[in-house]
């Protein structure tokens, strides 16, 4: 996947209902503007993706998934598979933050499910990052390397170009609190060493890394300017119209600079 677009990745969590998520769309889309450089993705509620996937100008937004379940098919009560959103998103988020700790998903289940989302023609969007604890202790780069092995540990090289990488440091979601640019920095060039070891330097030229923690209309563009950064994981900012479009056109304007 060429990195010649920036990415723009909204992650509504548990919020909206399927009817405020078609009027949110209806409003956002006569806010943000398409551009060749940018590509928005919404991530709304599983249950609102298949009516909002009649709904979206997919030359405007593309939909993810927040979360799938490993196996394509069967006997798990409860669970939506990558098979079953095939057709209907194009990336699905795997291994956030609140996944790994609110849900206790482990390396084994986050690979199976970023292998799983590959196989069904979906982009993952792997997200790694360190807790307040791991900070503390300087362990973020650990961090990020068993993260990042044990999340590609199932994913040819082939299958990588398909794969986006979100670094959001734990202690910054939804606090409030972000990481600096030059910490940002830092882990795109640590995630880009680690994947050059495994799958080779052009293979970690070639991917697109996004960074995710409290962004803000206000701080999208000094993270957008930082080197090695390809596009954003925006929360609690997603759920505002203007906020959201303003974070998507920074992306464009980055471009005129």
């Amino acid at each position: 996947m060429a990195r010649d677009k920036k990415l723009i990745v909204a992650n509504w969590k548990m919020n909206f209902t399927v009817q405020e998520a078609s009027l949110f769309i209806h409003k956002l889309s006569s806010e943000v503007k398409s551009h060749r450089d940018v590509e928005v993705v919404l991530a709304p509620t599983m249950l609102a993706l298949q009516s909002l996937s009649l709904q979206v100008d997919r030359r405007q937004f593309k939909l993810a998934s927040q979360n799938l379940y490993w196996r394509d098919h069967g006997a798990f009560t409860g669970e939506v598979s990558a098979t079953q959103l095939r057709g209907i998103v194009d990336y699905a988020i795997i291994g956030h933050s609140e996944r790994r700790h609110v849900f206790k998903e482990n390396d084994k289940e986050i690979r199976n499910k970023v292998q799983a989302a590959v196989r069904n023609g979906i982009k993952p969007i792997l997200c790694v990052g360190e807790t307040a604890r791991d900070r503390s202790e300087g362990e973020t780069l650990d961090v990020i390397h068993d993260q990042l092995v044990g999340g590609l540990a199932n994913v040819t090289s082939e299958e990588l170009e398909d794969v986006v990488v979100a670094y959001e440091p734990v202690w910054a979601i939804g606090t409030g609190k972000n990481a600096a640019p030059l910490d940002a920095k830092k882990a795109a060039s640590a995630i880009r060493r680690q994947v050059a070891h495994l799958y080779g330097k052009a293979a970690a030229d070639n991917l697109r890394i996004l960074y995710g923690g409290s962004v803000t209309a206000d701080s999208a563009l000094s993270y957008l300017k930082t080197e090695g950064i390809d596009g954003l994981l925006v929360g609690g900012a997603s759920l505002s119209v203007p906020s959201f479009a303003a974070i998507a056109e920074s992306a464009h304007k980055l471009e005129d600079e």
